[in-house]
């Protein structure tokens, strides 16, 4: 027999990742549409997948690698992540290895899984951008962003990005980004899963303030190195905020050990599970930077 060529060796090696992936791969069947794909996160019966591919007024059904089918309950769901989790009654469940994305480079081959019918479908691409934390649209935090060339085909949200080591580097969607095909890493779906089976959604934390950017003044900028704060132009009675000791014209500055510079930098921190806790925040009042602890109520 011909030794085979490298090409062949490849090929060989990526049809192995994709069937050794597959037995952590399910159809989710929540929607009256094209089913949908999900994850085996636990042998205990926790299974993730897409929201917006669970609907709420229909009972989702999932389907194993072995053929089998078992309702399944909505634990939780966080549409600001697109993210879902279910839980079945099964046995032999096999959850896949994660990786924990420290090695991850532009140009790594990776493999879109999906199983909308009763088979593995697989697209093969490479990571196309690998970048820092970034809010989505509907203000969810995404640890890492990580977008892809693959194709997503239909039914293939809710689906994984597999590393050519066969390890899932995270969970695919097609409604968080319009025109590009992102992937919501394995520390996204470890923070909002355990919120998400623990209480059923994720908790946002909630301060009672209206704001507005402000240019903060050339010592204070160069001295905080950053440019711009977050003018307090309203506070609501009873709030949070007013409890704390907050006033109309402090300029929060950081918050929870990050500089706010923008609404948007506080509307992300709010949502990363900080609800209800006593947080540490730096602000400007009366041209003077002071530090004070603000309790983060919950919404």
């Amino acid at each position: 027999m011909a030794k085979k060529n490298v090409l062949e060796q490849l090929s060989e090696q990526m049809a192995d990742v994709v069937a050794s992936a597959s037995q952590s791969i399910v159809r989710v069947s929540g929607r009256r549409r094209l089913a949908a794909t999900g994850i085996v996160w636990s042998a205990d019966g926790i299974i993730v997948s897409a929201n917006h591919v669970v609907s709420k007024k229909r009972k989702s059904k999932v389907t194993l690698a072995n053929g089998e089918t078992h309702e399944a309950k909505v634990l939780g769901r966080d549409a600001s992540t697109d993210i879902a989790v279910l839980k079945i009654n099964a046995e032999g469940l096999q959850p896949m290895a994660k990786a924990d994305g420290a090695g991850l480079k532009v140009g790594h081959f990776v493999l879109a899984l999906g199983r909308p019918g009763h088979s593995t479908e697989a697209t093969l691409g490479i990571l196309s951008a690998v970048g820092d934390s970034w809010r989505t649209g509907a203000g969810g935090m995404i640890d890492r962003y990580l977008q892809t060339d693959v194709v997503m085909y239909p039914g293939f949200s809710g689906g994984p990005l597999v590393s050519a080591a066969g390890e899932l580097i995270g969970l695919n969607s097609s409604a968080l980004a319009r025109g590009v095909s992102v992937t919501i890493p394995v520390a996204t779906l470890n923070r909002v899963i355990e919120f998400l089976v623990s209480d059923g959604h994720i908790k946002r934390g909630y301060l009672g303030i209206k704001t507005q950017g402000v240019r903060l003044p050339a010592g204070q900028a160069e001295a905080l190195k950053q440019e711009t704060g977050l003018l307090l132009v309203g506070i609501e009675p009873g709030s949070p905020a007013e409890e704390s000791g907050l006033l109309l014209g402090d300029i929060i500055v950081h918050f929870d050990g990050q500089p706010i510079r923008h609404g948007d930098d506080l509307i992300s921190l709010l949502g990363t599970g900080i609800a209800g806790q006593k947080t540490p925040a730096t602000i400007i009042r009366g041209g003077e930077v002071s530090e004070m602890s603000i309790k983060v109520g919950t919404k």
